[in-house]
């Protein structure tokens, strides 16, 4: 498919001298100012994401160093309001509901994301989030001095509210501020962010730094920073001209926005395309959430978005990664080695999704897909065989290792970012807040049925758990190549074109 729409491009470029909304310039006009990524829109993104998605990785990721620490605590605490030693299982509970119930506000500001981002914008809705991170600071940082478990609770449903709007939001705003070119790129920053902020939160935890009894709190306090950080840099940035012109009809507004973007006031392509999108979308309704479902151009989008958000949850990386410090240790690691070499794997994960940064322009983002969860299934199946035999043998210990290492290194090449952006690219302007709601949705109450139902599934079924997982990124495999399309290099036009077709078939 994608070879097919470069054919196209190619022809149109031979044919074409004069540029216009719907076809593009030829290379030797726009080429030489487009591929460059410029300061301006550098300093946006920088602005967007690390102030957004650092919030989703690091509070995923900041409470499993101090678990035990905060554990001793709690039950001291119940302890000494009710004279009565405390049982383990009512801590395991506590802490339980303290660590999903973060899944659960994902789950709320995901569907909050198309009301927010209509009413206060992109730029306007995620600086306006940062409110949620103040308060979540108050609850968790006081909660050691205000004797109350309930407080580090109600912290952590209120910061997964603030990281499930960002999830939605700042991939939408990168998605928009981006260059055709460069969208699949920038909308990677997203998940390169949150494998960082998982990786900062995994060293700031160490025994070391501030992994203490009397450091913790501050530990949890530290999402203050990027926060922080935002709300000095994103006022400085516009907002999406995008949503400027199409959700606002300030079409001034949108050509400035666009022109500080590319650093240039030579964005007349640019301006006739979105204004052309503006045009389409004014002869048609606002699209609600029921039209989501009963619209067939429409709801085969959504069907794929929601698909790979389910993909994304339960292809098992949360699995491997709550499992990969058992399998070091297995593997005869003392415990400080296991730890650094689950850190290792935090270290690798980076890596990774930087280099998928670079190659999700270059393959696509379909094959990117493939070969992701292709290489996963095959990686998952192994790997179930060898944590069945770690604790006999030696070498199947060290091989689940480096298939520890191989599932994530899969994981990053492009199921753990494309679905974050994909959703921005399948829809218009008219479609996408409320598309993106349900997709984030999706996304966080996926996560929450793995982080609930993989520890009894695990006791249940031992190592053979991942033969579940395997199974699962099986059928994913055979619903992406045969539904999921190529958006490389594909206008918004040419994307909502192609769904007209499919539905008419």
């Amino acid at each position: 498919m994608a070879m097919e729409g470069d054919k196209s491009n190619n022809e149109i470029e031979e044919k074409v001298t004069t540029p216009t909304a719907l076809t593009p310039a030829p290379k030797s006009v726009t080429e030489d100012k487009q591929w460059g990524l410029n300061g301006r829109l550098a300093f946006a993104i920088a602005a967007a994401a690390l102030g957004s998605s650092f919030q989703h990785g690091y509070n995923t990721g900041v409470v499993n160093a101090p678990q035990q620490l905060i554990e001793d605590w709690i039950s001291n605490l119940k302890m000494n309001r009710t004279g009565v030693p405390t049982k383990q299982s009512e801590v395991t509970m506590i802490w339980s509901i303290a660590v999903s119930i973060f899944c659960v506000g994902g789950m709320i500001g995901g569907s909050l994301v198309g009301w927010i981002a209509d009413r206060f914008g992109r730029k306007g809705g995620l600086l306006l989030n940062n409110v949620l991170v103040l308060a979540t600071v108050i609850f968790e940082g006081f909660a050691k001095t205000a004797n109350s478990y309930e407080m580090i609770i109600i912290g952590r449903f209120i910061i997964g509210i603030n990281a499930g709007l960002n999830a939605g939001l700042a991939p939408m705003y990168l998605a928009e501020i981006s260059p055709i070119h460069l969208r699949g790129a920038v909308g990677t920053v997203y998940q390169l962010v949150i494998t960082m902020s998982i990786l900062v939160s995994q060293i700031l935890g160490l025994e070391q730094i501030l992994g203490t009894s009397e450091q913790w709190p501050l530990l949890l306090c530290l999402t203050i920073v990027p926060a922080i950080f935002q709300v000095i840099t994103l006022p400085l940035c516009p907002e999406s001209p995008k949503y400027l012109l199409l959700g606002r009809g300030k079409d001034m507004e949108a050509q400035r926005a666009l022109s500080w973007l590319r650093g240039t006031i030579e964005v007349h392509d640019e301006m006739e395309e979105m204004r052309t999108e503006y045009e389409s979308v004014k002869l048609v309704p606002k699209v609600t959430l029921k039209e989501l479902f009963v619209n067939p151009t429409l709801r085969i989008p959504l069907t794929i978005a929601i698909m790979v958000m389910f993909a994304q949850q339960l292809s098992g990386i949360n699995a491997v990664m709550f499992f990969s410090t058992k399998i070091f240790t297995m593997a005869q690691l003392d415990k400080n080695a296991a730890q650094n070499a689950t850190m290792g794997v935090g270290a690798m994960n980076v890596l990774m999704t930087f280099i998928s940064l670079i190659l999700v322009e270059k393959a696509g983002r379909k094959t990117l897909l493939l070969i992701g969860f292709g290489g996963m299934f095959i990686d998952t199946v192994l790997l179930a065989i060898c944590l069945a035999f770690a604790d006999t043998s030696s070498t199947a210990a060290y091989f689940s290792i480096v298939l520890v290492i191989m599932f994530v290194v899969l994981f990053a090449t492009g199921p753990g970012s494309i679905p974050w952006f994909l959703v921005s690219e399948l829809f218009n302007q008219s479609a996408r807040p409320a598309a993106t709601s349900v997709a984030i949705a999706v996304n966080w109450t996926a996560n929450f049925i793995v982080s609930i139902g993989f520890l009894p599934l695990q006791e249940a079924m031992g190592a053979y758990v991942f033969i579940v997982f395997a199974m699962i990124q099986a059928f994913f495999v055979f619903f992406i190549y045969k539904k999921v399309p190529e958006t490389k290099n594909k206008t918004m036009e040419e994307i909502s074109s192609m769904f007209r077709q499919i539905s008419y078939q």
